[in-house]
């Protein structure tokens, strides 16, 4: 078999893959773009696009069994499975399209569909079917995504279970949905399918959800979804599944006083991992973590086999979509502009949708803490934003933590209306190492959730 020769090579066309292979089409690179399954990984297909049109669908039915409030009547409000999804089928679909159009538009690129793997370092055998191509290039981009966490939890290879991807499928609302997991995928999908009229159970092991947050962030989160009927079962360890007639039981079994809880449904919803089984990473000598992470420097590239680079969720660098595109960022940078920008520059930043929004930047209150140095701290409640209460979305709060000598912003959280928007003002000063009189000294307009922000940072006070 003759191995055909390029001058770059990019596996998998997920967030970053595709820009990253745009960027060498301009600089003149023969690039190959391979991709296994459909074009835009998980973000477009199985993660922010169809999550967040589901959320839409399901925010909009909210409002409308809210109407009372606001002097209207629109009757009974119920779901109708099969036209969400299509609506979101045709969201995804279109995305999907725009991205594998885009790949196929570049000049000196050419697109192959197969599943790729090393025979041998830099170089990669793609086979689809009966068609074989060994190929090879002195710069290989591994953009090869992630996948849901298979829980060794007993008894789940005895009952149907879902993932974020077959949770999308349904076509009916589940009577009684048990998500196994109070983290950031387990509360989107638990307060969007309340919404659509499932009761929902959450079962976390840790004593709240939302560990890595600080504990009011995560108080506040339950008490949002309390408020719509969710019921969260925390501090549950050694969990199990098991039939109980036609519907499926969650149990603890090293807590034989806790009845198990029986739904119609289960959804894992407990981790990630990344994509980097099956693609001969050893051959290559790509060296990867106990956890199957590529492992990578601050420029994403491999430090342990020349001339390869990981982005995205297979580097153990981020887990967002926003990591994955900076990271082709920081690639294209380092590789082509003289810039040598880091992995370590860029600043903690996401989002959990439930709605209202959670949105967080930089350091937690307890890691600012822990840390010893003399911070500042305000924290102020969405009830005091007008355009919060004209709205009737008053749930939530804003709080800062900031440095007391320099006064610059360590970390933020906003748990409330728009907070996920709002909340790169701050995000932007805390990048340009302003102090945070910048902001408290800015006028904001009227009536916006934003103008809160000046007031919170009038407030700061010594953390005690």
């Amino acid at each position: 078999m003759p191995t055909e020769s390029f001058d770059a090579i990019v596996v998998g066309a997920g967030q970053a893959g595709p820009a990253l292979a745009a960027r060498c089409s301009r600089e003149g690179l023969r690039t190959a773009v391979i991709e296994r399954g459909p074009f835009g990984g998980t973000c477009v297909n199985v993660g922010c696009v169809p999550t967040k049109t589901l959320v839409a669908s399901a925010r909009a039915m909210h409002l409308a069994r809210r109407g009372a409030e606001f002097g209207f009547a629109a009757g009974e409000i119920m779901a109708d499975m099969p036209r969400i999804k299509a609506r979101k089928d045709a969201i995804v679909r279109a995305s999907t399209e725009g991205v594998e159009a885009w790949m196929r538009g570049l000049k000196h690129t050419e697109v192959i569909v197969g599943e790729a793997r090393f025979t041998a370092p830099r170089t990669l055998r793609v086979g689809l079917g009966d068609q074989v191509r060994e190929l090879t290039a002195p710069r290989i981009f591994l953009n090869l995504g992630g996948r849901a966490v298979l829980p060794e939890l007993p008894g789940v290879h005895e009952v149907p279970t879902l993932d974020n991807r077959s949770v999308m499928e349904l076509t009916e609302v589940p009577e009684h949905l048990l998500i196994v997991g109070g983290s950031y995928i387990g509360l989107e999908f638990a307060h969007l399918m309340r919404r659509f009229g499932a009761r929902v159970t959450v079962v976390e092991k840790s004593p709240r959800l939302l560990p890595r947050e600080d504990e009011d962030v995560a108080d506040g989160v339950r008490a949002i979804l309390e408020a719509e009927g969710i019921r969260i079962d925390t501090g549950a360890e050694c969990l199990s599944l098991s039939r109980e007639g036609s519907r499926i039981a969650i149990g603890a079994e090293c807590a034989k006083d806790m009845p198990p809880v029986t739904g119609t449904h289960v959804l894992l919803a407990v981790g990630r991992r990344p994509n980097t089984d099956g693609i001969g990473l050893e051959l290559a000598g790509v060296k990867t973590d106990e956890r199957g992470f590529i492992v990578v420097d601050e420029q994403c590239r491999s430090v342990s086999a020349e001339g390869v680079w990981a982005l995205g969720d297979c580097n153990g660098r981020g887990a967002f979509t926003h990591t994955a595109w900076n990271d082709h960022e920081i690639v294209v940078a380092n590789m082509f502009d003289n810039d040598a920008r880091r992995i370590g520059d860029r600043i903690a930043c996401y989002a959990l949708f439930i709605d209202p929004p959670l949105a967080r930047i930089g350091a937690t209150e307890t890691e600012v803490r822990a840390g010893g140095k003399p911070a500042l701290r305000a924290k102020m409640p969405m009830q005091r934003v007008g355009r919060a209460r004209e709205a009737g979305e008053t749930q939530g709060f804003m709080k800062v933590v900031v440095d007391a000598q320099s006064r610059r912003l360590l970390g933020a959280a906003i748990l409330g209306m728009s907070g996920d928007e709002v909340i790169h003002g701050l995000l932007d000063m805390m990048a340009a190492g302003e102090p945070v009189d910048r902001i408290a000294r800015t006028v904001h307009i009227h009536p916006t959730v934003s103008e809160l922000v000046p007031t919170l940072l009038q407030q700061l006070k010594p953390m005690g």
